[in-house]
């Protein structure tokens, strides 16, 4: 008899366990109004602002009705706003606000914190084999949802 494997299952309790403690911890650094998902989208960016809502998307893995709704609750509560490009008028561009800007050490010190409660007690090489496995597990997602579009 095939042995039953929980991997989905364990990453999808791990998810939910984490999202739990990192919403505690935003409120610890007073980060009120902005929750883990919607910090994806801002953590996106920091790395690269003022990008299209497709690439936005692509970024942060999220279907982009989702990413729509939480972006009008991000542009509600003056995180972000959305311009049209001016090369490309068929494009919305998607940018940050001087509010978002500041949160960023805060969210950072969250971020590490999160990490370090994620690797405890892992070596170096455990981690690098860990964050391998799961880049091949999301390659092979993202490469069967291309293919199942």
């Amino acid at each position: 008899m095939e042995k039953l494997r929980q991997g989905g299952f364990l990453i999808s309790k791990i998810k939910q366990i984490s999202g739990r403690i990192f919403n505690r911890k935003l409120k610890k650094y007073d980060i009120n109004d902005v929750n883990t998902a919607q910090g994806r989208i801002i953590f996106s960016l920091w790395q690269k602002d003022s990008i299209a809502i497709t690439e936005l998307a692509r970024q942060t893995a999220l279907g982009k009705t989702t990413l729509t709704s939480m972006l009008d609750r991000l542009e509600q509560s003056g995180h972000i706003v959305r311009n049209v490009d001016e090369k490309d008028k068929r494009t919305v561009l998607v940018s940050l606000t001087e509010k978002s800007k500041l949160l960023e050490d805060r969210y950072e010190a969250v971020s590490k914190e999160m990490t370090s409660l994620f690797y405890a007690g892992l070596s170096e090489k455990q981690i690098d084999e860990f964050e391998n496995t799961l880049e091949h597990i999301l390659s092979n997602l993202i490469k069967y949802e291309e293919e199942h579009k």
